[in-house]
């Protein structure tokens, strides 16, 4: 038998088709080239026109789609092929009648991969002798003959390999120094010091001219000693003059930088914070309240043991991120918390089951007054590392409190008494800090006025019925519903056309209970999570709900002032900055923070930035000192962040200082008082310290 394989009829009906026998045209679909990556002008071109393709995608493509793929003319052909990668050449000008051709053997793809010219010219011609002559350039068209390349069609030869050659040389240069010649010295240096002996500092010590110069040069030593520990001799004032230190320098920081971050692996695992709330006068502690992540049927079915595991408001210092300082209990998941602004130590709560608790932290004041110095003072009695555990000392009863979570809380002047009853649903209001404008003289009790005694004595204030009203009180106050609405209503006691006699308006019943509100707009989609009040001017109220906010002016009746545009994600909280009247916070449920400067731009944020990879759940600013001024952020994973505001932040510009509203004369009073207090406890100390001052002389000062 012959040892030569049979043509196949592939073969055969390629003959005398116009083309040599070891390609094949092709027809590929739009479709078979963008799966096969062969798409023409784009993965192949006119330069590049070579293309592998696997032979078992091939394969595939034919057993998938059988008679309707491109490649079932050569499918015996493709099964043959000896090697798993076959040659499709991209035919541009349809040399060979169709758009591809596929190389059908092994030679011919290597022959046109690794195609090679050699030119010689002829023997005959090599070495004999060239022979010039003049030619006049009249002679060709314009003096010169042109001999323009062209391409031509029937060689494309892709260039494979070049030799090129590159010299590098490196730039010379002269330079010269001369070295400071000095002549050579004797240097000696003293290791021991020279001292009296025992009969020449007896001497001296006796000596007149010793206490005379002592006498004559005391009040100077002392008013030197004293300025050198008050004035910073080695500081520089130029450098001081500036206010910011990367103004020097050119380079001035604007993003947020992480200053630090608190989670407890044991509280705050699987837990969300809820609210959070900077200590009012100890600087440093922060405290937060901590919730179980659970949806409401969560909860139903997991009441069993949410009942066996308090919940708790932990308190933060800088000094330890690792371990809390205080740990206050609550009889269930607290979602809103105060301090008292006349007793910092009491601290209200508003519970998840409508209850309000109260807790008393006066006995570990100095606990957290201690952290400020690394706790070198705590007690041995408690351990460090041990977090004391505070039980709540009163707390309301759940049948006759709230019949639903309390999600705002706010502490009332001893002026105010009202009650509690409604049927609509709430859950932010913002009333004027200073509620009470006194220009007649009536004005409230202050702490030193009221009735001494200790425990809440001073949380306990007489029945209204026995009392005169008040007048010039403001009772105004804004409240944001579950419904994205936001109401401006009045509480206060109202007259009795036919008895004359003032009727007590219920906390919110003048507009839940059938009287119409003063105003009422609806302006968010769902429930509005922020009602604040700005810091510098309290007519002024930023709202926030669902995908917008909104800034309010008091007395403006037609709308908002400023409406942000819908958000692609969904806005959960906001606040004001603290030393810039123009500027507020974001927070975001992708984690992120928008930080708004309404004098840069009102149509967007001034700059955006990633916190956490969870929902923002709370934001709240601090001012540490002049030159610090911290973020705090909480986040739904339970991780409180804590950021550091840049300099662009916290400086006030001059026209927003143009527009600062001037402070009272009694504050100014006060803060001058206060810093005066500040100036005599640290000169006494000074005075201590150098042993200029000693304890009797204190007490006589006391």
């Amino acid at each position: 038998m012959s040892s030569k394989r049979p043509k196949s009829k592939e073969a055969s009906k390629i003959k005398g088709k116009g083309h040599p026998d070891y390609i094949f045209p092709l027809v590929l679909t739009s479709a078979t080239q963008e799966l096969f990556g062969c798409q023409a002008d784009e993965d192949v071109t006119g330069e590049n026109p070579y293309k592998l393709l696997k032979k078992e995608d091939i394969i595939k493509d034919m057993k998938t789609r059988a008679s309707v793929s491109d490649f079932s003319p050569v499918k015996q052909l493709v099964l043959d092929y000896p090697e798993d990668e076959l040659l499709l050449v991209f035919d541009r000008d349809f040399t060979y009648g169709q758009s591809f051709y596929l190389v059908l053997t092994v030679e011919a793809k290597e022959n046109i991969l690794k195609l090679r010219y050699k030119i010689s010219p002829l023997q005959r011609r090599c070495g004999a002798p060239v022979c010039f002559s003049d030619r006049s350039a009249q002679d060709g068209k314009e003096g010169f003959v042109e001999c323009p390349s062209y391409q031509d069609k029937s060689f494309s030869i892709r260039e494979m390999e070049k030799h090129t050659a590159i010299q590098a040389s490196s730039d010379t240069k002269n330079s010269s120094t001369q070295t400071l010649w000095k002549h050579p010295k004797n240097i000696w240096t003293q290791y021991e010091p020279r001292e009296f002996s025992l009969e020449e500092k007896e001497h001296h010590l006796r000596s007149k001219n010793l206490k005379n110069f002592i006498t004559s040069v005391l009040i100077r030593f002392e008013i030197s000693l004293q300025q050198n520990y008050i004035t910073d001799v080695f500081c520089d004032d130029w450098t001081a003059l500036c206010e910011d230190e990367g103004a020097l320098t050119g380079k001035t920081e604007t993003q947020l930088k992480e200053y630090q971050s608190f989670m407890d692996l044991h509280f705050s695992k699987e837990k969300t914070i809820s609210h959070v709330h900077w200590h009012p006068t100890i600087s440093g502690v922060i405290a937060v309240a901590m919730t179980e992540r659970l949806s409401l049927e969560e909860r139903i079915d997991n009441s069993t043991k949410l009942l066996l595991n308090p919940s708790y408001i932990l308190f933060w210092n800088f000094t330890d991120p690792i371990n809390p300082q205080l740990q206050l209990e609550c009889p269930d998941d607290v979602l809103c918390f105060q301090f008292c602004p006349s007793d910092p130590n009491i601290i209200a709560g508003g519970c998840m089951n409508g209850q309000i608790v109260l807790w008393d932290i006066s006995a570990h004041v100095e606990r957290l007054q201690d952290t400020r110095s690394g706790g070198k003072n705590i007690s041995n009695k408690l351990d460090k590392n041990e977090t004391p555990v505070v039980r709540y000392c009163a707390v309301s009863g759940i049948e006759n409190g709230h019949k639903a979570p309390i999600t705002d809380i706010q502490w009332l002047p001893e002026t105010f008494e009202l009650g509690s009853s409604g049927e609509y649903s709430p859950l932010k209001f913002s009333l004027r800090d200073n509620t009470v404008d006194c220009p007649s003289g009536d004005k409230p009790l202050q702490n030193a006025e009221r009735e001494e005694g200790c425990g809440f004595a001073q949380l306990r204030v007489p029945s209204a019925k026995q009392q005169k009203p008040m007048e010039n009180i403001s009772t105004k106050l804004y409240v944001g519903t579950e419904d994205g609405e936001l109401v401006y209503t009045d509480w206060k006691m109202e007259k009795d056309n036919d008895s004359g006699r003032l009727l007590k308006v219920e906390f919110l019943e003048c507009f839940l209970s059938g009287t119409k509100p003063i105003h009422r707009f609806l302006v968010h989609d769902t429930l509005v999570n922020t009602v604040t009040r700005s810091p510098f001017f309290k007519d002024i109220i930023l709202t926030v709900g669902s995908f917008s906010f909104a800034i309010w002016k008091e007395g403006v009746t037609n709308g908002p002032i400023l409406m942000s545009a819908f958000s692609r994600t969904m806005r959960t909280v906001g606040h004001w900055s603290l030393s810039r009247p123009a500027v507020f916070f974001i927070g975001k449920e992708d984690g992120s923070i928008e930080i708004w400067d309404l004098l840069q731009n009102t149509h967007e944020p001034s700059q955006s930035q990633n916190i956490s990879s969870a929902a923002i759940t709370c934001i709240r600013t601090s001012c540490i000192s002049s030159k610090q001024h911290l973020l705090a952020v909480s986040d739904r994973l339970g991780t409180l962040h804590i950021l550091q505001i840049p300099w662009t932040l916290r400086r006030s510009s001059n026209s927003e200082e143009l527009v600062m509203p001037l402070k009272q004369e009694e504050e100014l009073e006060a803060e001058a008082l206060k810093e005066y207090e500040q100036f005599l406890a640290l000169e006494k100390d000074i005075l201590k310290n150098m042993g200029l001052l000693n304890e009797t002389e204190d007490s006589s000062d006391m």
